[in-house]
């Protein structure tokens, strides 16, 4: 597919030659550096080379109930156009994913069907609504019929590879992008059969500059709902554009979550639609040994963090920090001492994190430290050791029991054994850590040296 060039000062090219913007969460301070989805959303792409196998069950739920309800066990199934099919397997997809095995049969149905699915990233989701966009375009039809919404730049960049990777055979198809940047003659109208971009250029595209006619459009996808509801005006936007579209044009939505407010504005967008619901994963803690180490205040944490690294360094470790600046420092000193450790940071581009992630993942550095807002979503197989250096807590000092689990979730996966190390400095983290105990029900024992010999066991 050919694209539109873009221009845009305020990004770079990064190794694939993909622009990327740089990080704008420089100017957070470290006790509000709240999770950015959209970052968050990029590095999780940028990571995955392959699908998560996901272990969640799919539920699903028909707007029609006497329809049958189906799902596919391959792509030859959906009987898709050959040079689709094509493009499938050059990008290495075999067979469906779970979340396409259900998906797709309801997205290719005729007359077309709404949907609301729910799906991590990894899981195939992209390539699913980007095989419905290219099986509905007519392409002898020169003006837009497919539309797509992401909440940033980066992220509809990442999704047009995804789309000029699957129509690689498909030449008589384009694709534009309606991105800041990409500046358009007034009067002119676009003859690319599809238009990714972010709401408020593709709102401009439609309404004021009309390079769209929005009436023409025949599938409506809204990309990371729960990632576009998080910014600010985005959510209007893709509602005033959800309302210039014809009433029978598909639309198609999809998100990580399901709060709330994602399920309300998704009601607005989306009328009559099949939802297909990931059931919750019961996390268990079982596999996992939970211990911690009593010291009197951040020197004798690092000292006692010494003292234990021989034994977790056999395997992979991850070591949790509750800023930024502390995460620094705890590198830089186990950097000093000779240790080869990789650190994990807010203020990166997410670009470099990835490249971090990828050199943790082939083992070139055994530990890794890091901060939360980081760590989310990044499975690494061969962890078996978590250290929270400093414990969870929300911003009103409570337990964060959720960051705990997902913290020493890390590790003990696969079936495999983990250990999770808590450093306690003060009477208020015992009393935190205790509180985590009651919460979870899971007695954490004291580390005693007779445990080390323990951890190199695990690790081993």
């Amino acid at each position: 597919l050919s694209t539109l060039h873009l221009k845009d000062e305020k990004t770079k090219p990064d190794a694939n030659g993909a622009l990327v913007k740089a990080d704008d969460s420089v100017e957070k301070t470290e006790d509000e550096e709240k999770e950015d989805r959209a970052a968050q959303s990029l590095l999780n792409k940028l990571i995955r080379s392959n699908l998560v196998d996901t272990t969640n069950q799919v539920e699903v739920l028909q707007r029609d109930p006497t329809s049958p309800l189906y799902s596919v066990k391959s792509f030859e199934e959906l009987r898709l156009k050959p040079q689709l099919l094509q493009g499938v397997y050059a990008m290495g997809f075999n067979r469906p994913s779970k979340i396409q095995e259900n998906a797709l049969p309801m997205m290719l149905a005729e007359p077309p069907q709404n949907l609301i699915a729910q799906s991590q990233s990894g899981t195939g989701k992209t390539a699913a609504f980007v095989l419905a966009m290219l099986s509905r375009v007519e392409p002898g039809n020169k003006y837009p019929q497919c539309l797509c919404l992401s909440p940033t730049y980066e992220l509809a960049l990442q999704t047009g590879k995804v789309i000029e990777q699957m129509g690689n055979f498909y030449p008589e198809l384009k694709l534009a992008y309606a991105v800041r940047g990409n500046k358009l003659e007034r009067g002119q109208k676009i003859s690319e059969q599809i238009v990714i971009g972010t709401p408020g250029t593709v709102l401009d595209w439609c309404s004021k500059l009309k390079f769209i006619d929005p009436k023409k459009i025949k599938v409506f996808v809204l990309d990371e709902a729960d990632v576009m509801i998080a910014t600010q005006g985005h959510q209007d936007q893709s509602i005033r554009i959800q309302r210039m579209l014809p009433r029978d044009c598909q639309m198609l939505l999809f998100s990580a979550t399901f709060e709330d407010s994602v399920w309300k504005f998704a009601q607005k967008v989306v009328p009559d639609p099949n939802i297909i619901k990931l059931k919750r994963e019961e996390e268990t803690l079982d596999t996992i040994k939970q211990y911690y180490v009593l010291c009197s205040n951040r020197d004798e944490k690092f000292r006692a963090l010494c003292n234990i690294y021989g034994a977790i360094t056999i395997a992979q470790a991850m070591i949790f920090c509750h800023t930024r600046k502390t995460a620094g420092w705890l590198a830089a000193e186990l950097s000093r001492e000779g240790h080869q450790v990789a650190l994990l940071s807010g203020e990166m581009m997410v670009e470099q994190r990835a490249a971090v992630i990828e050199r943790f993942r082939e083992g070139k550095e055994k530990v890794l430290v890091t901060t939360n807002v980081c760590a989310r979503g990044i499975d690494v197989e061969q962890v078996s050791v978590v250290i929270n250096f400093d414990l969870p807590v929300d911003k009103d000092g409570n337990p964060d029991n959720e960051t705990y689990l997902h913290r020493i979730g890390r590790t003990g996966r696969f079936g495999k054994r983990g250990l999770a190390i808590n450093m306690v400095d003060s009477k208020h983290s015992m009393n935190i850590l205790n509180r985590i105990q009651e919460h979870f029900n899971k007695k954490i024992n004291k580390l005693d040296t007779d445990d080390l010999d323990e951890i190199e066991k695990i690790n081993n």
